[in-house]
């Protein structure tokens, strides 16, 4: 008597390993990633099947990248991995659409775990997930005294110089960009005099393109 299932052949550590046909190729065509329009028309069962598909496919393509590293190798159309994650990211939205709506009608609540912002031993606020306590919190005496109300010794001396280093790192990254902005926006104006100010405007929304142009244009500089 044989044996029947329905599930596709396995292939041992060859799963994790592209087609044979596409090895040496400086080019493997692939299609482009899952709107959320398209997945939106699925049915659960689909998109299981469809996010277990992707994760194979993301594992595939990591290995298939690393062993190209190990190798000093080029790793064909590198754009795999982000059309396969983006993929995955509209997958996990429409799922997450799905959970809210149901706990909505059922609940009147999302069903999303609460996020509250927590700053770090370094003095930055993140917001993270909250979670519940093995111990309550009035009879936590390690919580209320190292993270309710910090003493001087556990709070870390150094926090404010290092939170005045960053902020001023961040502000000099910022300035940075502006000014690599500005020198494309100039580029553009000189390629195009009479380019759409509203779509650049929009495109760079921390500039202001208007006033940029009155100034490169007093200073002949266009």
């Amino acid at each position: 008597m044989k044996y029947f299932h329905s599930s596709q052949p396995k292939n041992d550590l060859m799963e994790f390993f592209d087609d044979p046909k596409n090895f040496g190729e400086s080019e493997v065509k692939s299609g482009r990633a899952w709107t959320i329009d398209e997945l939106r028309i699925k049915s659960n069962s689909d998109l299981h099947k469809l996010w277990y598909v992707l994760y194979k496919e993301k594992n595939m393509l990591l290995t298939m990248e690393y062993n190209a590293k190990q190798e000093v190798e080029y790793f064909p159309s590198p754009e795999r991995i982000d059309k396969v994650e983006i993929s995955m990211e509209n997958l996990e939205a429409v799922v997450r659409e799905r959970n809210e709506a149901y706990y909505l009608l059922e609940t009147g609540k999302t069903g999303e775990r609460p996020h509250d912002w927590k700053e770090d031993p370094f003095g930055r606020f993140e917001c993270v997930p909250l979670k519940e306590h093995t111990i309550p919190m009035k009879e936590n005496e390690e919580f209320l005294e190292n993270e309710l109300f910090p003493t001087m010794e556990t709070v870390n001396p150094t926090v404010p110089e290092f939170l005045l280093k960053l902020r001023e790192k961040e502000r000099n990254v910022k300035r940075h960009e502006k000014r690599i902005q500005r020198k494309h926006i100039k580029k553009l104006f000189k390629a195009f005099p009479n380019m759409d100010m509203e779509a650049l405007q929009e495109e760079y929304p921390d500039i202001d393109v208007y006033q940029y142009k009155k100034y490169l244009e007093d200073r002949d500089e266009l």
